[in-house]
């Protein structure tokens, strides 16, 4: 009796101090030091972090901790994003926008997740969890909006790595209209949202050695996302992890980069991967139903808990969801309720983002791409041993091809479900084509290598509907007919000065020129003169390059109040529906404009584009009072493929940039990798550090930086070396 006694009381006093958070957090530090001593991380003369660990949790450990010394403020935005807990800290106007993660989101799912994933992976997660907090911990001078503390699950909140994602194709609006129950209306932001047509994407270009100079294939990454959005970084294990490249902030695996074996590059895709069902809802009893064939289904209904920030205060709103089998009901149209089906794969699309950084070949990284998880985007591939690539899209469910996938199909009718996904060998993929270059500009994959490209008849419709673009008929021009490809000449393929939408619309706008009134001719003389001699070609000092860029401008303002045929680019209907008159008055609309806010038409295109970046904060306080850098390339909707995506702002004259090129590398695959690399502005995202701007200047003239991927090579231009919380 006495032995049992003594028994009970020890195990209630093991349980008290165990449920004790302090005795817990001491068991975290410990552990948290423990593993800090299997890592250590190079800080080259860039400030880019090279992270040594003994496993590959060790070198995830180090790799979020690197992340949070840059930039903890985006680490931490990007899963209160994920999280839906935005409105946390924005207050009541993020709701929606939390509400949307929300409709997918469900902590308590998502740990049921953690719990089932494979313990590998789980020891990935663990660590992303302990190299955040282990940061925090050692920082105490940082104060976080709202995650102060990090837990493994989250991982699997944030495990794709796109700017934006599938989830985006659901309108806030529409959600407040819906579940607000009250009338969406635009606010400024939305508005000036709404105007910014600012095409978003990557260009990737992949050579085979047929077409180089030493006979080792080359490859291009050139993402156009918000400038800061992605760092650069390099990872490197004892288990095989070697990986460099960009990573999306407070990710442990690197989405756009290379290996010593291969490199992969993302280009958004408009593979129809995403499907709008119009449900007919029948109501009995106070509950809703929905139709699917013959049968009358109950609305699976959700109560989802949001919080926002009023007055210091933290408050609480309930919102009832709603779910058909086909997914979330998102909006009400013509009497409807209208719902969405998109890819949820937490733990796969995790697995797939982190194992393609570790594939040794083409075998190993097609294998990874079996997955069939990496939805938003397409892939471009070059490896060592010559091979070359393109993948159009990854996950794709496999449909009734009689329906018009690219509008709302009837959701009562089960033809229109999802019939399981198509394996990837029935996928659009190009693979070592005979003209030994691939490319993807965010375009269609029928011209990706030129003749040898995939053919349009061989795949269903709603796997390619992508239109052509400037950027990617540029791409073709640079590529085509050359053999002799060095990473120096690969570099002004990329950055190639031409614009071939101007190329196009100029001719045109001369004739609709000769049919303008005698006075409307006389007042644009000198500028249609101007136009007419111009080479395409944009350069800091082009005046010619401001005219046209803003003479485009207006056209695509106009385009806005007009409902364009969705099978019809804005591109070509400028071209060929807008009309001569509109055409003619968007070019006097620009001049009026460049004079009015640079007292001349004539104002070189490297006065009005500029570089600028005031403070750490993800939206900038642009300034023309301040000082800034002018940037030659241009838009990449005219054919830039050097992509710099600028605009004015409410007090601003100049346009400023914020997407665009952001992080650019350029590999060769020898026997050893050669890379070099541009990052827009800096690794950190403090003012204070001389990281934070220090590769501005070249970043504006398209100028980069040799890659430091082996450790003497690292060791020799180290500026710091130091374990974790040291």
């Amino acid at each position: 009796m006495k032995h049992k006694l003594i028994q009970s009381l020890t195990l209630l006093l093991f349980l008290g101090i165990a449920c004790n958070p302090k005795y817990k957090l001491s068991n975290d530090i410990s552990r948290w030091e423990k593993q800090a001593k299997n890592v250590t991380i190079i800080r080259d003369n860039w400030g880019i972090p090279h992270i040594y660990g003994k496993t590959d949790a060790d070198a995830v450990f180090g790799f979020i901790y690197a992340q949070c010394e840059d930039d903890f403020n985006r680490v931490e935005v990007n899963y209160a994003t994920a999280l839906g807990r935005t409105a946390e800290y924005e207050g009541e106007k993020a709701l929606f926008t939390d509400l949307r993660m929300k409709l997918y989101i469900n902590p308590e799912e998502v740990k049921k997740e953690y719990n089932k994933s494979p313990r590998w992976l789980k020891k990935l997660m663990d660590a992303f969890a302990d190299g955040a907090n282990y940061y925090l911990y050692t920082h105490p001078e940082v104060t976080p909006k709202v995650i102060d503390h990090f837990e493994p699950w989250m991982a699997l909140a944030f495990s794709e790595g796109s700017i934006g994602g599938d989830i985006e194709r659901i309108s806030i609006r529409d959600l407040k209209s819906f579940y607000g129950n009250e009338k969406a209306t635009k606010t400024l932001a939305s508005v000036f949202i709404d105007e910014d047509d600012e095409p978003r994407g990557s260009n990737g270009f992949a050579i085979s050695p047929k077409n180089t100079a030493n006979g080792n294939a080359l490859f291009l990454i050139n993402p156009h996302t918000s400038f800061f959005f992605r760092p650069e970084v390099h990872v490197v294990s004892e288990e095989g992890l070697n990986a460099y490249g960009a990573v999306t902030w407070g990710q442990f695996f690197v989405y756009q980069g290379f290996n010593d074996n291969c490199g992969w590059m993302h280009t958004s895709s408009k593979a129809d991967v995403i499907d709008y069902y119009y449900e007919t809802i029948v109501e009995q009893d106070g509950k809703y139903f929905y139709k699917h064939g013959d049968d009358l289904k109950p609305v699976i209904e959700k109560e989802i808990t949001l919080k926002y920030k009023e007055n210091n205060e933290l408050l609480e709103k309930k919102i009832n969801a709603y779910y058909t089998h086909h997914g979330p009901v998102i909006r009400e149209e013509n009497g409807k309720w209208v719902s969405i089906s998109l890819m949820v794969e937490h733990e796969k699309a995790l697995t797939q983002s982190y194992m393609r950084t570790k594939a040794k070949s083409y075998e190993e990284f097609y294998e990874t791409m079996k997955i069939r998880t990496n939805s938003s985007n397409n892939t471009v591939y070059a490896d060592g041993k010559g091979n070359i690539a393109y993948f159009h899209g990854n996950f794709m469910p496999v449909r009734n091809e009689n329906y018009n996938w690219a509008g709302i199909v009837d959701g009562s009718d089960p033809e229109t479900d999802w019939k399981g996904l198509h394996p990837l060998k029935d996928m659009i993929i190009a693979l070592n084509p005979e003209n030994g270059w691939v490319q993807n500009c965010n375009a269609t994959p029928f011209t990706v290598a030129g003749d040898y490209s995939p053919k349009r008849e061989d795949y269903p419709d709603y796997m390619a509907p992508d239109f052509q673009n400037f950027r990617q008929l540029h791409a073709v021009k640079v590529l085509e007919n050359k053999t002799d490809f060095t990473l120096a000449s690969l570099r002004d393929a990329a950055y190639d000065s031409y614009l071939p939408a101007f190329e196009v619309y100029i001719p045109i706008l001369i004739e609709d020129f000769k049919k303008a009134d005698k006075q409307l001719q006389m007042k644009l003389k000198a500028p249609m003169k101007a136009l007419k001699n111009w080479d395409y070609r944009f350069a800091e000092n082009s005046t010619e390059t401001s005219l046209a860029v803003y003479w485009g401008q207006e056209m695509m303002k106009m385009t806005r109040s007009i409902k364009i045929d969705p099978k019809v680019s804005v591109y070509d209907y400028i071209a060929k529906s807008l009309g001569s008159e509109k055409r003619v008055k968007a070019l006097e609309l620009a001049v009026v404009k460049l004079e009015a806010d640079f007292g001349s038409w004539k104002t070189p295109w490297g006065e009005i584009n500029r570089y600028q970046r005031v403070n750490g904060d993800i939206v900038q306080p642009f300034n023309d009072e301040l000082p800034s850098l002018p940037v030659g390339f241009a838009s990449s909707r005219w054919g830039s493929l050097a992509s710099f995506g600028s605009r004015a702002y409410p007090n601003t004259k100049r346009m400023y940039g914020t997407s665009g090129n952001s992080f650019v590398a350029m590999v060769e695959f020898g026997e050893k990798i050669i890379a070099k690399s541009s990052l827009a502005g800096g690794q950190s995202g403090d003012p204070e550090s001389p990281h934070f701007d220090d590769q501005a200047i070249m970043y504006t003239k398209g100028q980069f930086k040799d890659v430091l991927f082996y450790r003497e090579d690292i060791e020799k231009n180290a500026e710091r070396t130091y374990q974790p919380g040291k």
